[in-house]
């Protein structure tokens, strides 16, 4: 029962936090494209680290960081008056680079010589 409530909580933290970063005015946060890739809660709600990554690479990121961090207390406010929490949890933003990862990996996919399935089941048919 506690961990279907946890993985609630979690949930709603995300989508929240996506919200009040958009409203964000700091030009560090919003400048960039930022993805919140995941968000872990202690079981007793009182720490919750939330993991961002940036289209532009791991260096923008840590930018970005920089301004959460620096509006943290306003982040927090909001996400509690939004989920109405006894305790709302003490935020901890931590960069990653798994944006830029994954547009290399679609990248190098790309720049594959794959055949087509139909030149393959045309070739395996020659082949018979």
């Amino acid at each position: 029962m506690a961990n279907h409530k946890l993985g609630r909580t979690t949930e709603d933290i995300r989508r929240e936090l996506s919200a009040i970063f958009r409203e964000l005015k700091d030009p560090r946060v919003n400048s960039c494209f930022l993805s919140i890739v995941r968000v872990e809660v202690t079981n007793d709600l009182s720490y919750c680290t939330v993991y961002v990554s940036a289209l532009e690479g791991l260096d923008r990121a840590k930018e970005a960081i920089k301004g959460l961090k620096s509006a943290s207390g306003f982040i927090r406010r909001e996400l509690g008056h939004r989920l109405r929490l006894r305790h709302v949890p003490e935020l901890i933003f931590t960069p990653t680079d798994s944006i830029e990862y994954s547009a290399e990996i679609s990248r190098i996919l790309n720049s594959l010589d794959i055949k087509d399935d139909e030149e393959e089941d045309s070739d395996e048919q020659d082949n018979a």
